[in-house]
């Protein structure tokens, strides 16, 4: 008996996303169709034969592939058991009218790091609390796309560490409550993707790794004092137990509540 298909779809709370889209299909053929926004799409078993404006092409489990809004496309598997995907819909805020042509040139990209990235960006994405990180990593996605299809974009290099710090200092003020990417870029005056880059070099890690290292210590804190694990979550700005938990794991090596036993 062949497996049934599994599709999950959600819009996140994340600017630059329309759609999240998981699914297995272990026999299904789209026929030519369009979107309105641009189609990231990752293959993580099985492999996919699309038409794009006429050419055909082949997607693997290694290979990043981006269609363009507005040109037709289709997709059958090319494997007998079909294929497992992971798609994000991405608005035109992320990748302008410009680069379509060059899309359509060359869709695919095999650069292990822009895959890798892909799937980290999914993993947190299917994390609620995590947006935060989920924006860094679409900053940092669509800038490589963007090199990929426009070589010559560069960023400017002055001025890097007072960004760095002004973005830590914002981080800081706003421990609890977070702040989205693109405020913080308003607030800085810098492109949202630079200041990824900049607090990232000066600094040796991710803002978003930043801002949870933070509130992990804040959350060790108040465990240490002795306050419950769901208060706690509250307290140091999670969005819940779970998502704190998840996070000080990782971190910590050991649950909250086990921490403090």
């Amino acid at each position: 008996m062949r497996p049934k298909r599994q599709v999950v779809a959600w819009r996140p709370p994340v600017a630059g996303i329309a759609e999240v889209f998981h699914a297995h299909f272990p026999e299904h053929t789209y026929p030519m169709h369009v979107h309105d926004v641009w189609t990231l799409l990752i293959i993580d078993d099985g492999a996919v034969r699309y038409n794009l404006d006429r050419d055909e092409h082949n997607l693997q489990t290694d290979t990043v592939s981006l269609l363009p809004p507005q040109v037709p496309h289709n997709g059958t598997p090319a494997t007998t058991h079909g294929f497992r995907k992971r798609v994000l819909y991405l608005d035109m805020t992320q990748l302008d009218e410009t680069l379509i042509g060059p899309a359509v040139d060359s869709p695919h990209f095999t650069e292990r790091l822009l895959r890798n990235r892909v799937g980290q960006l999914h993993a947190a994405l299917a994390n609620r609390g995590d947006e935060f990180e989920a924006e860094s990593r679409l900053a940092l996605i669509v800038e490589r796309l963007r090199q990929q299809l426009r070589p010559k974009v560069l960023l400017d290099g002055n001025s890097n560490q007072g960004i760095a710090h002004d973005l830590r200092d914002l981080i800081d003020e706003r421990l609890l409550d977070g702040i989205t990417l693109e405020e913080a870029a308003r607030l800085i005056h810098a492109h949202p993707t630079h200041l990824v880059r900049v607090f990232t070099g000066a600094f040796g890690i991710a803002p978003h790794q930043y801002l949870m290292s933070r509130r992990i210590e804040l959350a060790r804190r108040l465990l240490l004092d002795g306050h419950s694990a769901s208060d706690v979550a509250i307290s140091a700005g999670f969005y819940d137990q779970s998502h704190l938990t998840r996070h000080f794991k990782r971190v910590v090596g050991t649950t909250p509540g086990r921490y403090v036993s």
